[in-house]
């Protein structure tokens, strides 16, 4: 079998690799929380262990009801997770839709999907989210959507940009000489050109949207209680940094561990794939 020079690149891509063990530690505890949380992540101790330090039968302590802080760690993997991958599928859509429709038709089919994106984009994105979130009743699934419909502006240009450039290739018109559908065209012929810049800012954004879902949870607007997030975590503890730090260390430190991931992760599919690198290496 012949060397695959994106996988030679990946392998010599140390950042890219630590992103991949970041990632697969944050995926594994989310899959695996279940049977590796020693205890109930929603159910206070009865026995009157508040605020206990980390020790040898909590091993990250617990929060102000008793609750242990590692379980609620990993189970706040699973909904980081779950906000990050669903948050981009709805972004994707929205912006390979809008994308493609604005680069291949151009004229006011363009000018109005623009206008849109720089109407979403103009408006400081945290805000936005928390004026949208604020609207409607805070809920895991409003989270989701949220977060989604937020974040499709940037991928709509990045979708529309290459498309700009792809529908006159020889390829394209080659499809349209023989009869080809817009439709046709739009799914079998572009779609395929732009997959690899999708994936790569899914990947980054995917990082965006486990931020995003933290910042609404520690304001009150994201998951609501006994709901394991890390951001509520944080919040809950954000009064006790002196007293009791790793109630919001801990949590702290998964975002951290998380956003990191997906970013190297990210810009290491980026610079694999960029052709100006290519040339170079």
């Amino acid at each position: 079998m012949p060397p695959n020079p994106l996988l030679d690149r990946l392998r010599r891509d140390h950042f890219f690799q630590l992103g991949v063990v970041f990632v697969g530690i944050v995926l594994l505890a989310a899959v695996f929380a279940p049977w590796l949380a020693p205890h109930s992540p929603f159910a206070g101790d009865q026995r009157g262990a508040y605020l206990l330090r980390p020790g040898s039968r909590f091993l990250l302590g617990t929060d102000t009801q008793g609750r242990d802080v590692l379980s609620r760690v990993l189970y706040g993997a699973r909904l980081s997770l779950a906000v990050g991958v669903i948050s981009q599928s709805v972004s994707v859509t929205i912006g390979i839709l809008l994308g493609l429709l604005a680069g291949y038709y151009g004229r006011w089919v363009d000018a109005l999907v623009m206008r849109l994106a720089d109407i979403t984009l103009a408006f400081p994105t945290l805000l936005l989210l928390i004026a949208v979130a604020a609207a409607v009743k805070p809920s895991l699934p409003v989270v989701f959507v949220v977060i989604g419909i937020v974040g499709w502006a940037g991928m709509a240009r990045l979708v529309r940009s290459q498309v700009l450039v792809l529908r006159r290739a020889e390829f394209v018109l080659a499809a349209q000489a023989l009869g080809a559908r817009d439709r046709r065209v739009l799914l079998r012929h572009l779609l395929p050109n732009v997959r690899t810049q999708v994936i790569i800012a899914a990947t980054l954004g995917i990082a965006g949207a486990i931020m995003a879902e933290a910042a609404l949870s520690f304001v009150g607007l994201g998951a609501q209680p006994p709901t394991p997030s890390w951001g509520s975590m944080v919040a809950d503890g954000r009064d006790l940094l002196r007293v009791a730090p790793w109630v919001s260390f801990a949590p702290g430190l998964a975002i951290g561990i998380a956003v990191l991931g997906f970013n190297l992760v990210g810009d290491g599919l980026r610079e694999a794939y960029d052709p100006k690198l290519r040339s170079e290496r």
